[in-house]
């Protein structure tokens, strides 16, 4: 099994980089870890500069998209739903207190990645101001969780390593274990 899924990923890597791009553009931590940490073992094929550009990307592109439906259809959207518009408000409330810090900053809070650009676009900030920003945050936001990524790469390769433990056994648990996190994290705050 070992052999066939190095094998896969030797023959199909580069499939990896346009999945990357496309999955950061709705949500990106878990797979640019995944994938970052994949291409810290030694028979990796893929390239960690291409990996975190086209988390740049991807993350950038689909905040723009939010940005400006919100800046084009939020008012509206929100004055029709008042319980959105209620949920809203707190990212108002951090955009009063400090634009340029919550705008470097949003991507990095686990839930409120995707609704953060949506809300800035409402209200009002330039588009230019917002691009140089988001492009400033998506940059740092990649190359941080890419790096992070392939240095635990690098340490759960030398581990599997020294503990002879099935390769593909232990990228499986570490999926798993991220997925559900994300699951349980999701499902508790949609009951509160």
């Amino acid at each position: 099994m070992e052999q066939f899924v190095g094998t896969f990923i030797a023959e199909h890597h580069y499939l990896i980089y346009p999945l990357v791009l496309v999955w950061t553009f709705f949500e990106g931590e878990t797979i640019v870890i995944i994938v970052s940490a994949m291409a810290a073992t030694s028979a990796s094929f893929l390239y960690l500069p291409l990996l975190a550009l086209c988390a740049t990307v991807g993350t950038m592109a689909g905040d723009q998209l939010f940005y400006y439906l919100g800046r084009f259809y939020g008012t509206p959207f929100l004055a029709t739903r008042p319980h959105l518009a209620a949920k809203a408000e707190r990212g108002f409330e951090l955009l009063r207190r400090g634009e340029v810090l919550f705008i470097l900053s949003y991507r990095f809070v686990y839930g409120v990645r995707n609704v953060s650009p949506f809300v800035i676009g409402v209200s009002g900030i330039r588009p230019l101001r917002f691009f140089i920003l988001n492009l400033v945050a998506a940059t740092v936001w990649a190359t941080t969780f890419t790096l992070g990524g392939y240095f635990l790469g690098k340490v759960l390769d030398q581990w599997l390593e020294e503990h002879k433990v099935h390769a593909v056994i232990g990228i499986v648990v570490v999926i798993v274990s991220i997925y559900a996190y994300h699951f349980f994290k999701s499902r508790n705050r949609a009951e509160a």
